[in-house]
């Protein structure tokens, strides 16, 4: 339930942990570990040998769906210990297979799971938008798999309240009661943020901008474009362009003695509007970034007007594209750039603690840039000049720390930001392309040498929070790298971070559910567990993109109770404790928000990552 994400805060399965026929025995006991989607005909392609005793140059052997082997090779160089048990890791290197088809890896007894070759991302980004439809709230939902049922019409007259005041800066819980400012707001629609009810604009700003970015840079399908336009009319609610007041968040997280908050009960969410027990659950408050035209935190100005431009960009009418851009322009102007301090995301803060928002300054005024020169609009010049000041300030002041994430959108505003360069003929700005595409290039060059060091060449910090969705930011950029520069010397390194996610990891799942043969099957996400099935056999939340492993310290004090209403998921003990490695730590557990929790800003740059690579 996104629950305090800071660090410190709050059948088939068995197929790659404990049967014989897939893992070795005894002193050679290992796995192999692979990219269950699979790989696209021409990229480089690497399995991985996860063995307990040594095996360099271990014979290895492909095959297809009929048995016969396609290509056989040896095992390369020993690329390091991942833990006690598994001290070996070797890679198995798969390039030169290039017909399509669905294929096997054997060696010395062990057995991968199935993947393609030929594989199409794009079919696979299809299943994050079906997530996207799983989590839709309000009138307009889609029953789907999961049987969706109309949810929170109460917020179509939410009550406007004062932010509360919290016990402390790591916890949820609320002080006191909330205090009404008065005023009713038409807060119904949008998305679920995560596996509770809760909806945040600050991470439904950037869900809609990736995913319009998606359907402008390749990807297809109607659904595609019906959720980003779903998302677009929630995001135009939130903001009153008249009064000049963004808002924020709609739900509580925990309460106290007197106050139910979201995460205090597991139930379906339709139970809501009829709950006479919890009044803050049948009609939820709903809080304001700041008063009615005072100055709005620049992170949540500059990805809102990123959204709305973005979709200006394809919006076919050009009277309403115009709407949009001015919309966009509204939220823009509105941004509070000078003496800022903590930033507004969410109520707690520490539920989404994001520190710089320079970056998104430049993405909104990249975005209302290209939208303005596509409409003829002339105040494109100045929104360039205003994206380029706000990239020199992200390289002189926030740069080098992090990649591409629902915290840092720098990678998409520098890539938009060179296109709309190039497309104006734009010199003398505050930034040149070469120092946008050199920010592009050391943001890969984090993952990269991080990768250097992995066994699996995982770019992203596994024992962090978010290690999943970093992943697919690293997989994103190093696309968007390609697109500004037709360099593809990161190429490589872009798809082992897709491969890592999908099962070329030490637990050898797939953290995408539906995603190839081993995948997630207890997510922490209430419908899910209510409605859903265990097994991996549909009803499932199909395209759920979880957090992964997170660091080992999070899950020393258990894992907590079962919640009255949830379903025990699994039903045996802890299948991959003994992948346990390098500190950290995967837990496939419905209990397990740390790391089993889907959330929708995951979904997203998956989808973004994976329509790129298409």
């Amino acid at each position: 339930m996104k629950r305090l994400r800071a660090a410190g805060a709050l059948a088939a399965l068995v197929l790659t942990v404990g049967s014989p026929a897939m893992a070795a025995a005894g002193k050679n006991a290992g796995f192999i570990r692979v990219d269950q989607v699979g790989f696209s005909a021409g990229e480089a392609k690497h399995a991985y040998l996860m063995s307990a005793g040594a095996a360099t140059g271990a014979a290895f052997t492909v095959v297809d769906e009929r048995g016969r082997a396609v290509l056989k090779g040896h095992a390369g160089a020993d690329l390091g210990k991942w833990n006690s048990r598994y001290p070996h890791v070797y890679d198995l290197d798969l390039t030169a297979l290039r017909e399509p088809g669905r294929y096997r890896i054997k060696s010395e007894g062990r057995t991968s799971p199935p993947f393609r070759i030929g594989a199409r991302f794009g079919k696979t980004a299809r299943k994050a938008v079906t997530f996207f439809q799983s989590q839709r709230d309000g009138a307009d939902v889609i029953p789907g798999d999961l049987k969706r049922a109309t949810s929170h019409l109460n917020d179509r007259k939410a009550t406007v309240y004062e932010w509360p005041t919290f016990a402390g800066p790591d916890t949820d819980e609320i002080k006191g009661d909330l205090k009404k400012i008065g005023g009713k707001v038409d807060a119904e629609g949008g998305w679920f943020d995560a596996g509770d009810y809760l909806k945040f604009t600050h991470i439904l700003a950037y869900v809609d901008t990736l995913i319009f970015a998606a359907e402008r840079d390749g990807g297809s399908g109607r659904a595609l474009a019906a959720e980003a336009r779903h998302g677009l009319k929630y995001l135009d609610k939130m903001w009153d362009e008249k009064n000049k007041t963004l808002y924020i968040q709609v739900g509580l997280g925990s309460g106290n003695d007197k106050i139910t908050g979201d995460h205090d009960v597991w139930r379906l969410p339709e139970a809501d509007d009829h709950d006479k027990k919890h009044p803050y659950l049948r009609k939820r408050p709903v809080f304001r970034a700041a008063a009615p035209g005072e100055k709005i935190s620049p992170n949540l100005a500059g990805r809102t007007a990123a959204a709305f431009a973005l979709a200006a960009q394809l919006e076919p009418d050009k009277r309403k594209a115009h709407a949009l851009l001015n919309k966009a322009a509204g939220v823009y102007g509105m941004a509070k750039t000078e003496n800022v301090k903590q930033l507004v995301t969410s109520l707690p803060f520490a539920f989404y603690p994001e520190t710089a928002w320079r970056d998104d300054m430049e993405l909104g005024g990249a975005q209302l840039a290209l939208a303005a020169a596509k409409l003829g609009d002339p105040r494109a010049s100045g929104w360039l000049e205003q994206a380029a000041h706000w990239a020199s300030e992200y390289l002189a002041h926030e740069a080098g720390g992090d990649t591409l994430n629902l915290y840092d959108v720098s990678a998409l505003a520098h890539r938009d930001l060179v296109v709309a360069l190039r497309d104006a003929g734009a010199k003398g700005l505050a930034v040149s392309e070469d120092d946008l595409v050199g920010d592009l290039k050391a943001q890969l060059e984090i993952g990269a040498k991080r990768a250097a060091k992995d066994p699996f060449r995982a770019g992203a910090n596994h024992a962090e929070f978010d290690s999943v969705p970093h992943a697919f930011g690293l997989a994103a950029t190093s696309r968007l790298y390609r697109s500004v520069t037709d360099d593809t010397s990161y190429d490589a390194f872009g798809t082992q971070q897709r491969n890592w996610v999908f099962g070329a990891n030490p637990w050898g799942v797939s953290f995408m559910v539906g995603a190839g043969k081993s995948f997630i099957r207890c997510p922490h996400h209430q419908v899910a567990n209510i409605n859903g099935r265990q097994d991996g056999r549909h009803p499932i939340l199909v395209g759920a993109v979880v957090n992964g492993p997170n660091g080992e310290g999070l899950f020393k004090e258990g894992l907590g109770d079962f919640e009255d209403g949830m379903r025990r998921c699994p039903d045996g003990g802890d299948k991959y404790e003994r992948f346990t490695g390098r500190g950290a730590r995967f837990v496939d557990d419905v209990r397990s928000w740390q790391a089993s929790e889907p959330a929708d800003d995951f979904a997203a740059i998956a989808l973004y990552a994976l329509t790129l690579m298409d």
